[in-house]
């Protein structure tokens, strides 16, 4: 298979940053990465770009870095509260899953992507749970989340 040299401009997801040389199929190049001026041909006027790409990428990484750190402090001290039905012995009807949680944090400020999450399995039971979030490779939080009954819990006989 053919491949053509490319000198990347922004970042792209799965495929490299800014100021990376990263070889990918022409059509690819060709028709999106080119066009949508994403990426420039690897020549030697292009080259002398790379240092000016790789500060800003730097400048980039610290910033969306500093940005994790903060929003992880803040998140670390947020508590949600999630109400759900409950049936006889407060069994739930049901589970809490990551987008009852998304939800409660959007409520409270926060906008954080589904795939922040890491290995959550859905809530079956009352009571306080920690969900991790990783907001940066360098950065991970935790969020206590409680479930609780939104009606009187009643006894099973």
């Amino acid at each position: 298979m053919a491949t053509t040299e490319i000198l990347l401009v922004q970042h792209i997801n799965n495929l490299g940053s800014e100021g990376d040389v990263v070889k990918v199929r022409p059509g690819y190049a060709r028709n999106y990465l080119l066009p949508q001026q994403k990426a420039v041909p690897l020549n030697l006027a292009n080259k002398k770009r790379l240092d000016a790409l790789k500060v800003a990428r730097a400048a980039r990484e610290t910033e969306e870095l500093q940005k994790s750190q903060e929003i992880a402090s803040k998140l670390k001290e947020a508590k949600i509260a999630v109400a759900v039905k409950t049936g006889a012995g407060g069994k739930l009807f049901g589970s809490v899953t990551i987008n009852h949680i998304l939800e409660k944090l959007g409520e409270k400020g926060f906008t954080i992507d589904k795939k922040h999450i890491k290995s959550f399995t859905p809530i079956k039971e009352l009571g306080i749970s920690k969900v991790a979030v990783s907001l940066h490779n360098d950065v991970e939080a935790e969020i206590e989340v409680e479930v609780v009954s939104e009606n009187p819990i009643e006894d099973s006989e």
